[in-house]
């Protein structure tokens, strides 16, 4: 048996940026019990790697990517709301994205899928959660990309959420995060395998280029002092020496791991390779990039049309690829929208994944909030 369940999309879905998805799907799992107001739902949005499966169930009993946050009695707690974790449009998890075929042709969208905005996201989240009947969420609430997402949906969807929690996201993509993103997908196209996207699958896909774009995303999801503490200058160990891919076994003698952070970064790559879909990944990664709530005109008269009774927004004094400084002009923006805002800034050394670690401090600020 299987927890993830698909929500169908308006046919056709339009997107953003122009073009349109014919018989679209968005994947999603849920956990704890839709009231008959249907009033209790909280709409969950995961960062760009992640899947739906955002806690273990009955069905699926695999600890979720938020395991210890989402259950009975925890911080998102499903004793009193319905929580619908979904896949992103255009990633690789059972939701429509460019591995998905393309109904006119038969074969996989690739390249031929319409570019994807962070907006296309928020709505097509927003839909799956109205083909369950809820019309306004009790929560819309996302963590890095997802913090992204749900300040786009406060953005375009009128009274969609009665309240917002954005997680160690932006307003819009800094230099610095963009800067990263373009050398990560330029790691990926100019990789020979990528052929131009027209790879035939991920065992024959442009592994090398996907392996450095994903270690340099890992360098920068933690901080300095995160891993001078976890590693300082640690050798490899004996088990670290088995674990060093085929890839890195043919680098010349001399020049191969001697570090166990060095190993550590190459078994996040190899795990991250096998699962997720190199286009899918160039497309999201562009989508954060191209975000920017200042295309609504002032911000503070989008995000009032939200209709917020009131939001919290986390950052991470750590984060240096989201900075805290991201997080806080989110909630000016929503200050000034007249949505009570709290401001959550955690002093985490896990950097940009604290939400993923740092439970403890995430639980209280979250807990807090929606028990409000």
């Amino acid at each position: 048996m299987t927890a993830v369940r698909y929500a169908p999309l308006p046919d056709p879905f339009r997107m953003t940026r122009g073009g349109e998805l014919r018989h679209a799907q968005v994947a999603y799992e849920c956990w704890g019990t839709l009231n008959r107001e249907r009033s209790n739902a909280i709409l969950l949005f995961t960062g760009l790697s992640p899947s739906a499966h955002a806690a273990s169930s009955p069905e699926n009993p695999d600890d979720g990517w938020w395991e210890k946050m989402i259950g009975p009695g925890r911080a998102i707690d499903t004793d009193r709301f319905f929580v619908m974790c979904v896949n992103s449009l255009g990633s690789c998890f059972g939701s429509t994205g460019p591995a998905s075929v393309n109904p006119a042709t038969g074969k996989p969208y690739r390249l031929d899928f319409p570019e994807l905005a962070v907006e296309d996201i928020a709505r097509a989240g927003f839909e799956a959660a109205r083909s369950l009947g809820v019309e306004k969420l009790d929560t819309v609430m996302g963590c890095s990309l997802g913090g992204m997402v749900v300040v786009a949906f406060a953005a375009i969807i009128p009274d969609g959420a009665r309240r917002l929690v954005s997680i160690s996201g932006s307003a819009a993509s800094s230099p610095f995060a963009i800067a990263l993103r373009s050398v990560q997908r330029e790691a990926v196209m100019s990789d020979p395998a990528w052929s131009r996207g027209n790879y035939a699958d991920n065992e024959r896909g442009p592994q090398a280029g996907m392996r450095i774009a994903r270690k340099l995303g890992t360098i920068t999801y933690r901080s300095a002092d995160e891993w001078r503490d976890r590693f300082a200058r640690g050798g490899l160990t004996p088990v670290g020496k088995q674990s060093v891919s085929r890839a890195l076994q043919r680098v010349p003698e001399g020049f191969g791991p001697r570090f166990a952070v060095e190993t550590y970064l190459e078994s996040q790559a190899e795990k991250f390779v096998r699962v997720f879909d190199p286009n899918c990944y160039l497309y999201l990664s562009r989508a954060m990039d191209c975000f920017d709530i200042a295309e609504y005109g002032d911000p503070g008269r989008a995000l009032a049309r939200a209709g917020l009774s009131s939001a919290l927004v986390i950052g991470v004094e750590s984060d240096f690829l989201f900075a805290i400084e991201e997080q806080a002009g989110i909630a000016e923006r929503l200050s000034a929208a007249g949505v009570a805002t709290t401001f959550a800034r955690l002093p985490s050394i896990e950097g940009h994944d604290a939400f993923l670690v740092d439970i403890a401090r995430f639980d209280a600020a979250i807990r807090g909030f929606l028990a409000g």
